[in-house]
């Protein structure tokens, strides 16, 4: 009877035990209620597995926000950004998810373009005579043909030349000349000079002066050099007085013409190297200079022209032919760079998914500047350097994140904090204080940063660094603050960016009490001198 008793007391007793433990024990991840959803539709919820009554897709798993007790690790990561989502790695792998890292280093832009060669315009010349005449024989009497200076182009009959030669000789001095030796001196350098005039050369004026008899066709030789590329003269034709006979091209240095799309423009500096490459020959590349880029932008292509300036050693580039021309141009010497795939482009936003340690991802609000070499994008506000970034799959993981923000707004309202971070993930992110500053209370958020300089306050940039035409240090300033500056107007005086320091100052300088630069306070243009915007 004993031994019964103690059965029953033993067997009571246990069970009691292992009701404790079951209610003090947390509630598994396999406990939890698990919703699914559809990749394409997130607004299909449902509590058991099955396809999307739309398109007909698996549906996938959604796991509740409550950790089990295998992730206390995360549970800080969830407490900073709730906008979190967290999936199981099998999960991971079927959605094909690829993470990489966010890197830093020089940002590097390569522009490949189509260039046209050209001739240069300034080794450009022509060929006339300054006289009437007639020509007789041509010397060079084919265009294409290679002239050096000193080449003789064709022999030519003109009166006038014949004068200027009786002129010369007759102010040679002779046996019995009567006249003085000065005035024989000036009348043969008077002489000489009109035959100089006349494009004689000196050997030519030594042998009238030598044979001393005047001849009546006179030989013309080329000034410079280069290919004729125009030839207007024949045998027997009268040619007057600056008429075009030659056009000559010098061809050790050519022009490239290359278009540029205008988003590429403040890549492209002034010296800047650039490289050519023909398709028939394959083998060479040719490596040139910017030395012009023109001032307007085609209407029809959104295009601007940029010329370049390349050695032409052996004549292989030759004016009109086409070639592929490549810029590289170093944006900046450092900057953060992300995989132009990590990015969700909507119309007002750019978002990225960052890989958060224990499977959890966080959507994450990007400011891009400009795309680089490699298929990788600058980053200027959003991510920091060794982040890992989603590149694949981030589509479905945007879908989900949808989803879980939808569940989270159909909650009651609990947490005014968890909803504001929910809404802006980059809340958590800490600022750079020296380059975005804290507005005043009353001052609207939105800053912009303008150049110091009176004449380039009429640009406002939304990022920090150099004004790009002065190199001075751009100045964050507020709504308020930009209203006092208004382009075209006359500087009344310098003020610091924050309003509250009041500081009036006749010329540029540093805040005294903060150290920033000071703006200009500008008068309204065309109003009379006072306080501008009391």
């Amino acid at each position: 009877m004993k031994h019964y008793y103690f059965l029953l007391r033993f067997s009571l007793t246990t069970l009691a035990l292992l009701a404790l433990l079951t209610s003090a024990r947390p509630l598994h991840a396999a406990d939890q209620k698990t919703l699914y959803t559809c990749g394409m539709h997130p607004q299909i919820i449902q509590d058991h597995p099955g396809d999307c009554p739309i398109c007909g897709m698996r549906l996938t798993p959604i796991r509740s926000n409550e950790p089990g007790p295998h992730e206390n690790a995360t549970n800080a990561i969830a407490e900073v950004n709730p906008a979190a989502i967290m999936i199981d790695p099998v999960t991971i792998q079927t959605m094909g998810v690829r993470t990489a890292l966010v890197t830093g280093g020089p940002l590097r832009r390569t522009m490949r373009t189509v260039g046209n060669v050209a001739y240069d315009e300034t080794s450009l010349s022509q060929v006339s005579t300054k006289f009437q005449g007639w020509v007789e024989k041509l010397h060079v009497d084919a265009t294409g043909a290679l002239v050096n200076p000193g080449d003789p182009l064709f022999d030519i009959d003109s009166p006038e030349i014949y004068t200027a030669e009786t002129e010369y000789l007759a102010a040679l001095p002779v046996t019995n000349e009567t006249r003085s030796a000065a005035s024989l001196r000036g009348e043969r350098q008077g002489a000489r000079a009109k035959l100089k005039f006349y494009d004689l050369t000196d050997g030519q004026i030594d042998a009238l002066e030598t044979s001393r008899q005047p001849a009546r066709l006179i030989t013309l030789h080329a000034r410079n050099s280069g290919f004729v590329t125009e030839k207007d003269v024949v045998p027997g034709q009268m040619v007057a007085a600056g008429m075009k006979l030659y056009e000559l091209a010098d061809l050790a240095i050519v022009w490239v013409y290359a278009e540029i799309y205008e988003q590429d423009l403040p890549c492209v500096q002034l010296g800047q190297e650039a490289t050519m490459t023909l398709s028939y020959l394959p083998d060479r590349a040719f490596r040139g200079r910017v030395t012009y880029v023109y001032p307007t932008v085609d209407e029809k292509t959104r295009t601007a022209r940029v010329r370049m300036e390349f050695h032409n050693p052996g004549y292989f580039l030759k004016p009109g032919m086409f070639a592929t021309v490549t810029l590289v141009a170093e944006v900046s010497p450092n900057a953060v760079q992300v995989p132009d795939s990590a990015v969700l482009r909507s119309g007002q936003q750019n978002t990225v998914f960052v890989a958060l340690p224990g499977g959890r991802f966080a959507p994450r609000t990007v400011v891009l500047g400009m795309p680089a070499q490699d298929d990788l994008d600058e980053v200027l506000s959003g991510l920091a350097v060794g982040e890992r970034v989603v590149t694949s799959g981030q589509f479905l993981l945007d879908s989900e994140s949808q989803l879980r923000e939808a569940i989270q707004k159909m909650a009651p309202a609990g947490s005014a904090a968890q909803s504001e971070s929910v809404a802006n993930p980059l809340s958590t992110t800490v600022a750079n204080t020296a380059e975005r500053p804290v507005p005043v209370a009353g001052a609207p958020d939105k800053i912009v940063w303008v150049c110091p300089m009176p004449e380039h306050v009429s640009i406002e940039y939304d990022h920090a660094g150099k004004c790009p035409i002065c190199g001075m240090t751009l100045v964050p300033v507020g709504q308020a603050e930009l209203k006092k500056t208004q382009p075209g107007g006359q500087v009344l005086y310098y003020t610091c960016p924050m309003p509250e320091h009041h500081v009036h100052a006749d010329k540029p300088g540093k805040c005294p009490q903060c150290g920033m630069t000071l703006i200009p306070v500008m008068s309204l243009p065309g109003a009379t001198n006072g306080p501008a915007n009391p």
